[in-house]
């Protein structure tokens, strides 16, 4: 039985009524409500019933996301639910009607971790990972490192300060955790 034009339309809207608002995204679900995207996070960006406008796009060092039709888009700074709005905003009228924008993280940037620890170097973050676990991720502790002696430069820290942290504290991407040597 095929749906008539009205039928489909009625279909299609009682669908967006009932649809969530929006599905809490992965830095939502993870205790990174305030996460901001920055250089080297991978996004997907898809829009409702548009597959040509879906992309996938690693934010470039400049901060930017290549867009179809919007061309670059600048998005470093923004919330997952900025990226939305801008996308929305910028592709209502003069394309579509009334876009339904989802935008989700494929892939933080790195963190890194440097000092004594057995392999220094940057690391793909994972949602919930701990300053103990990023260590584990470094080929653990040398025989001189001080457990007690971590600290944390914060990727989005405009001071870059140092500051201390401990075992079981949280990395967040962009961190940059250095493991200091022990005297005794």
């Amino acid at each position: 039985m095929s749906k008539t034009p009205f039928a489909y339309l009625l279909t299609l809207l009682l669908f967006m009524a009932l649809a969530p608002v929006g599905a809490p995204h992965a830095a939502e679900g993870e205790g990174l409500s305030g996460y901001r995207l920055g250089t080297g996070d991978l996004v997907r960006v898809q829009v409702f019933g548009e597959d040509d406008l879906s992309v996938e796009s690693r934010v470039s060092d400049r901060g930017t996301i290549p867009y179809p039709l919007l061309g670059e888009l600048k998005v470093v700074g923004l919330s997952i639910r900025g990226v939305e709005e801008l996308i929305a905003n910028r592709l209502r009228g003069d394309y579509l009607v009334n876009p339904q924008v989802s935008v989700s993280i494929l892939e933080y940037r790195q963190f890194y971790v440097n000092g004594q620890v057995k392999s220094p170097g940057g690391f793909p973050y994972q949602p919930g990972l701990t300053v103990r676990q990023a260590v584990s991720l470094a080929g653990g502790f040398t025989e001189r490192a001080s457990r007690n002696k971590i600290f944390v430069v914060r990727d989005k820290d405009p001071a870059g300060a140092s500051k201390k942290v401990e075992l079981n504290d949280p990395v967040r991407p962009g961190d940059t955790l250095t493991v200091e040597e022990s005297f005794f």
